[in-house]
């Protein structure tokens, strides 16, 4: 009989973790798919499948190497359905007298296993996920002092933590960061790659969902999921990356492409957050590459790919965890309007919405730029509720995770937490659109309008937010040349853009 019992949760796939290093016929480790974990936000049914498959192919790899491992499938008649109630059972019908957990990166399930521990009646060990580059707190510790949190410094302080692109104390090439090199259209002088993707018949997993009536949305071929499902799918993805990707990543990662959803991004995140590979790994592999590719590949790409895992990722789970719970309620422009329905079908006039959430309906993918400058963008303008914006993020991507979701969505995108993770909103006309995308070409709205007939609504939307909020923003020097602009704005000039925006709030389905 098993003394001791492992839960393992769905984004802890973490193969090298040290946990399986000995094989101990006492341990039972423990993998559920429960409908917990389905019903607190409708997911899209990539999403779904693909952590299913993941963690059962983790599960079998686990049993392979000798360890006794307990699956419990969605369907499986003694599933109760959430993770007290299984462990519960379990630990009655097999003896356990310990039991051991990985720290959660959710705050809910943190406080529901903090909860149980308190009781089973059993003694509890929570190990750390070994995964992140930080620990929990290392973001909060790190500002304990200063007035406010500011990546760029922390990503400074991981470069040199870890020696990243150092060379001394310097960095490499003289400067820390290239994003002011990394912001162009795609000009068609890189060939462009089809995304790598692989090829597993979940069909059967698909049937099970199906049965349980999980509520789902999105499109899937189920017999060709094309999402990395191990670490050596995840270690292929890296190659594919490095060889492929890289050497225009930095160049063109902020562009946008209608018959071309990926460019030259990873896909990376979605093997990352269920911790298939660690970023030191990703980050070695793509440094290791460059160093043998000098010739081919300049400093800019690599900076800029490392400044999203290094920087970004392991900044933005650090908010997480400085901030919640109270960080989820935070809505500083009290935004209350309803996310449009074509946010469900990509049925909107609106060319690069309907591109982008398209994309992710078909997909559960979307990189940075689609995901903020036009999604987000468009609900920071209309004055979307934040709570809405959330669990539309949260259920349509494959990579969502609450600690990354969250943060990313509700700080950066929305500006909800009033200025903890961004210094500015992250507002901007359809002239950014179409400077960093071909959207607007073909569009039923005229980019070039700003009221009237088929004006952009994002022209309008755009002087609209900053005028009925300039309460909140005008103080901001981020966004001083704006309210200047708006200032020498003729009176009717204003009006008319006002109006215009008032039509589109009042008729946001229609647009």
């Amino acid at each position: 009989m098993a003394k001791k019992l492992r839960l393992i949760l769905g984004d802890q796939l973490n193969p090298d973790h040290s946990w399986y290093t000995c094989k101990d016929p006492d341990t039972l480790y423990v993998l559920m798919e429960v409908m917990q974990e389905q019903n607190y936000v409708k997911h899209h049914i990539q999403k779904i499948l693909s952590f299913f498959a993941a963690m059962r192919n983790f599960a079998f790899v686990l049993k392979k190497q000798g360890h006794r491992v307990l699956y419990i499938e969605l369907d499986d008649t003694d599933n109760l359905q959430s993770f007290d109630e299984n462990l519960q059972r379990i630990i009655a019908q097999h003896g356990i007298n310990v039991l051991e957990y990985q720290q959660p990166d959710e705050y809910r399930l943190d406080e529901q296993l903090k909860t149980l521990g308190g009781a089973i009646g059993i003694p509890v060990k929570v190990y750390d996920t070994e995964h992140f580059m930080t620990h929990r707190f290392e973001v909060r510790d790190y500002f304990i002092v200063k007035q406010q949190y500011l990546m760029e410094s922390f990503y400074r302080y991981m470069r040199r933590k870890w020696n990243i692109l150092i060379a001394g104390d310097k960095p490499l090439g003289d400067k820390w960061n290239f994003d002011h090199e990394n912001r162009k259209k795609y000009d068609g002088k890189a060939k462009l790659h089809g995304a790598c993707t692989f090829n597993h018949d979940v069909t059967p997993i698909l049937q099970m969902v199906d049965k349980m009536q999980v509520k789902y949305f999105g499109e899937v071929d189920a017999e060709h999921l094309p999402w990395p499902l191990s670490q050596n799918e995840a270690l292929t993805l890296i190659d594919y990356f490095c060889e492929n990707l890289l050497p225009h990543f930095g160049t063109y990662e902020d562009a946008m492409l209608k018959n071309h959803a990926t460019l030259f991004h990873s896909r990376l995140s979605f093997c990352l957050n269920v911790k298939l590979v660690s970023p030191l790994q990703v980050i070695h592999k793509v440094i290791g590459y460059w160093n043998k590719h000098p010739d081919g590949i300049s400093i800019a790409q690599v900076e800029g790919f490392v400044r999203q895992i290094v920087g970004w990722r392991e900044f933005m789970r650090g908010v997480y965890w400085a901030k919640m719970p109270g960080f989820a309620k935070l809505n500083y422009f009290e935004n209350r309007a309803t996310l449009p329905h074509w946010f469900w079908t990509a049925e909107t006039k609106m060319n690069c919405l309907k591109h982008c959430i398209g994309q992710s309906l078909q997909s559960a993918h979307a990189h940075h730029i689609q995901r903020l400058m036009v999604i987000g963008n468009f609900c920071l303008l209309a004055g979307i509720d934040p709570d809405q914006v959330d669990e539309w993020y949260l259920g349509v991507y494959i990579d969502a995770i609450e600690w990354v979701q969250i943060t990313n969505t509700r700080g950066m995108s929305q500006y909800a937490d009033g200025g903890i993770i961004a210094s500015k909103p992250y507002a901007a006309s359809s002239a950014y659109i179409n400077k960093m995308s071909d959207y607007c070409k073909g569009c039923h709205y005229d980019r070039d309008k700003r009221y009237g007939d088929g004006a952009c609504p994002y022209n309008s939307l755009y002087w609209n937010f900053y005028h009925r909020n300039s309460d909140k923003l005008r103080g901001n020097h981020r966004v001083m040349m704006g309210y200047k602009t708006l200032d020498k704005m003729p009176p009717n000039e204003l009006r008319l853009l006002n109006e215009q925006a008032n039509l589109y709030l009042a008729s946001l389905d229609e647009l």
